[in-house]
């Protein structure tokens, strides 16, 4: 999976964001299930999720902060 760049996340609705926001949450409970009764093959994943997870929430919060202003 390859890392989308800020344009395409900043292009996204914020319903299309807060939706893969919480398909992203769903998938890294998953992983970590998988991990735990050690059926998870793929390691990688948990940090591929992990930095699509954390620019979805940056874009997400600058712009509640920028209609707070």
């Amino acid at each position: 999976m390859a890392r989308p760049n800020a344009a395409d996340v900043r292009s996204l609705s914020d319903s299309d964001i807060t939706e893969q926001i919480d398909g992203l949450r769903r998938e890294l409970f998953q992983l970590r299930f998988q991990q735990a009764t050690r059926q998870l093959a793929n390691t990688h994943r948990f940090k591929e999720v992990r930095i699509k997870l954390a620019q979805l929430l940056t874009v997400q919060s600058e712009r509640q902060r920028s209609t707070a202003s």
